[in-house]
């Protein structure tokens, strides 16, 4: 995929983002995103291309980012240090 005229990313109008890539995969990983596709077909009642298989697959397992949890004040972190004692 070297086409260079498409935007690597771009924004969809219901506010999510598009982001095109190319991953190199076996082909183990492929049938089974194969077989997600298959699965998420019968219950959607229309064909899934292997990329809305990995789509939702993505979106489906979604963990908490790590950059999204507010930062601790820095008079928390700072007093969560332990006390040294004596004289420099």
């Amino acid at each position: 995929m070297s086409d260079r005229t498409t935007p690597p990313m771009h924004a969809l109008p219901d506010g999510e983002a598009e982001l095109a890539l190319v991953v190199r995969l076996p082909w183990e990983d492929v049938a089974r995103l194969g077989q997600e596709a298959g699965r998420l077909a019968a219950q959607m009642q229309r064909p899934v291309t292997l990329d809305e298989a990995v789509s939702h697959r993505l979106r489906s397992a979604r963990v908490p980012a790590a950059h999204a949890r507010p930062e601790q004040p820095a008079s928390a972190s700072v007093a969560s240090l332990p006390r040294v004692s004596g004289s420099a």
